[in-house]
């Protein structure tokens, strides 16, 4: 029962510490003085954090555009990522890459792309070498609803049930692809899980909006691939607050209601978790404030610490590139 109820706070914490991450550089990106694209997943932290606290350290996680959570839930530096978004050698990147180029190796967070599907092929590939040489490390790929229409979805899903390869496929759909709905795109009639489930590979839907049970779901996928039963596939039902790209809110830009957005607010993954924990005598409200001040004061450090630190000198921008 302790451990459960560790677990339990520790979920909470993490949504807390990236949420509060998250909405930090939303404030401060209007200043200017973040000169790369942002795609926030205020909204979605319970997908990222129920899925990664199922991972143990040296599995590996692959991202795409939308991938600050996915880094901090690995245990990627949140110093090194607050830098890296303002173009400091001190960025996970050294300055380079930018808010959709994060990575941290050493956390087992690989890479994150903002080419749409791209980082599911190196997941199937890093989970092949993983069954050739006999680990029972587990890949992780993050994408969104519209990575499925994209033909390396299909390619990766086959290849990966065809080699039995420890790889969880995790779709976070938050219902568009950029401005455009997903009944526009897609036929109502089949659903992502049952199109992945159609390669013979165990698929759930879940509500991604529950952290909880976000995190039994990846932990069943994760313990069955590593006992060498392949591939598994989760649709995490969730939805972004902020507008596809950038801080700003999007509600009257004509493609959603502001009553869409109040909706999921209603839903928070946040809010559901602590009132749940505080209902049960877990931690109380004073607790969960605590661990938004705790959040907070970390974040405005990494954010001092970024500002302080030199850009990258001109003669080394080529380092790196080939």
């Amino acid at each position: 029962m302790h451990a459960r109820l560790e677990l339990e706070l520790r979920l909470l914490r993490e949504m807390i510490r990236i949420r509060t991450a998250e909405q930090t550089i939303a404030d401060l990106y209007p200043e200017g003085e973040m000169r790369t694209p942002t795609h926030f997943s205020i909204g979605q932290e319970a997908v990222a954090v129920g899925v990664c606290t199922a991972l143990r350290r040296d599995d590996v996680v692959f991202s795409g555009h939308r991938c600050h959570a996915h880094y901090l839930a690995k245990g990627g530096d949140l110093g090194a990522m607050v830098a890296e978004f303002y173009g400091r050698e001190t960025g996970c990147a050294r300055g380079r890459g930018g808010s959709v180029h994060l990575n941290d190796p050493a956390a087992g967070f690989m890479a994150s792309s903002a080419i749409l599907g791209q980082t599911m092929a190196t997941a199937v590939g890093s989970a092949l070498a993983f069954k050739m040489d006999g680990l029972d490390r587990v890949a992780v790929t993050f994408f969104g609803d519209g990575a499925v229409e994209e033909g390396i979805f299909h390619e990766c899903l086959n290849f990966a049930v065809v080699k039995r390869l420890p790889v969880l496929f995790v779709c976070e759909n938050n219902g568009y692809s950029t401005h455009t709905r997903l009944e526009i795109r897609q036929p109502a009639s089949v659903s992502i899980r049952s199109r992945a489930a159609s390669y013979g590979l165990p698929s759930v839907r879940v509500d991604g909006n529950d952290v909880s049970a976000v995190f039994a779901a990846a932990q069943e996928a994760v313990d069955q691939s590593r006992q060498g039963h392949g591939p598994s596939f989760m649709e995490c039902m969730t939805y972004r607050w902020r507008e596809h790209v950038g801080p700003m809110w999007d509600y009257d830009k004509g493609y959603r209601a502001k009553a869409e957005v109040d909706e999921w607010i209603a839903r928070c993954p946040i809010k559901r978790a602590s009132e749940r924990l505080i209902a049960e005598g877990v931690c109380s409200a004073d607790d969960v404030e605590r661990f938004e001040r705790d959040s907070q004061d970390e974040v405005n450090r990494a954010v001092a610490a970024a500002k302080a630190a030199p850009f990258p000198a001109v003669e080394d921008l080529t380092v790196g590139t080939y």
